[in-house]
């Protein structure tokens, strides 16, 4: 096995790095603190080609593949979580599901757009009522001689408030509990859509996390996304992708502690000395590596076994699970290692752990990754065997 990145890859990513470093880390507090992405923040995103990362060459894209695109979600979110999931959510949750089921013309339609950073995407699986029961939604979306009318309401959007383009999932049969969903491309100004309140949350907060409101809203024929009936094996596969995203973001965090940890151990002085020179701290940062490196194995392995065409749903679910259970561990204990420090927003710990915890609710929560996981190993015994 070859563990390397491609020259290409290590290019890739020293670029990606020394952007994130120069452009996107330096604002990371100022955008916590003002709730929002700064002026121009899309476009210097979007000139680094970062929201067509792995769409490809013929619609707009860069081209790249699924290991290369986690790498890059890894960095971004090391400089800011929120800005590493405003480019993952795009890419995993509303390019995806357009690439593997959108008709040739939907993809001419959305992704040069979308890879341009013109139009973000975003997906609108959630309601009020449901959340990991996705078959208790009640969206419903009835058909007409030409097209659909939506009513319903979704929430905990992630990209609401700044997407262009929905990937919606509405009920369409509900006396068929096996067909009752079909996923649907809403855009932003079709009449009967409005965009509702804007969550205030705990962190990542300058990604929008918006409430969408469908009155009469009316899509034509070509709005379906896939066939009609199946929104369920729509949306179950694009959340594989999402999971595998947020493995990325929860490792990029996680690796930010680490690094403003061990910054801070060389230089904070105690009894005479760095602390770092301590084996209590010592042990922390060896802790905190480890469970970084663990995560980023099962990550990068996900991610290999999505580009290579493969299935890969419960290994997403593993890198999800344990990334984002890690991140808690690892910023806590970056914390522990500022002491009184690490609480106060002068300091990026604080931030840092915010930003974490939501890496184990979206994309499924870590209870939902594993029943995935459980019953793979339950129903296959063969895939426990092989590793």
């Amino acid at each position: 096995m070859d563990f390397r990145l491609d020259e290409d890859q290590q290019a890739m990513r020293d670029a990606i790095r020394d952007f994130c470093d120069n452009e996107i880390a330096p604002h990371a507090a100022d955008r916590d603190e003002a709730g929002r992405y700064e002026d121009g923040l899309v476009e210097k995103l979007a000139g680094m080609g970062l929201f067509g990362t792995y769409i490809p060459e013929e619609y707009g894209g860069v081209g790249q593949d699924c290991v290369t695109y986690v790498m890059t979600v890894e960095e971004l979110s090391r400089a800011c979580g929120a800005t590493g999931i405003l480019v993952s959510a795009h890419h995993s949750l509303a390019v995806d599901p357009i690439l593997n089921y959108g008709t040739e013309e939907q993809k001419q339609k959305y992704l040069p757009r979308m890879a341009s950073g013109e139009w973000i995407g975003c997906f609108s699986l959630t309601e009020p009522g449901s959340g990991s029961d996705a078959g208790a939604a009640k969206c419903r979306a009835v058909k007409t001689d030409d097209g659909w009318v939506i009513n319903g309401t979704k929430n905990f959007v992630t990209n609401g408030g700044e997407a262009h383009v929905i990937v919606l999932f509405a009920v369409t049969d509900p006396d068929n509990p096996r067909r009752q969903m079909s996923a649907f491309i809403v855009e932003k100004g079709t009449p009967g859509f409005e965009l509702g309140k804007l969550e205030k949350k705990l962190g990542i907060k300058a990604s929008s996390t918006a409430e969408l409101i469908f009155e009469d809203c009316k899509v034509p024929d070509d709005a379906l996304l896939g066939e009609a009936g199946k929104g369920f094996h729509v949306a179950l596969g694009t959340l594989d992708g999402g999971r595998v995203g947020v493995a990325a973001q929860a490792v990029g965090i996680s690796q930010a502690a680490l690094d403003c940890a061990t910054d801070y151990a060389n230089t904070r002085v105690q009894f005479n000395r760095p602390i770092g020179k301590f084996q209590a701290i010592q042990w922390k940062l060896a802790d905190m590596q480890v469970q970084i490196q663990a995560a980023r194995l099962l990550m990068y392995r996900a991610a290999w076994l999505k580009q290579n065409k493969q299935p890969y749903g419960p290994e997403a679910a593993m890198a999800k699970l344990f990334a984002s259970e890690m991140s808690g561990r690892v910023t806590g204990a970056a914390i522990q290692v500022y002491g009184g420090y690490g609480y106060c927003q002068d300091y990026p710990a604080e931030r840092l752990l915010r930003d974490a915890r939501i890496t184990e609710l979206y994309e499924g929560t870590s209870e939902i990754q594993r029943l995935v996981i459980g019953r793979k190993i339950l129903t296959e015994p063969d895939w426990v065997a092989r590793g």
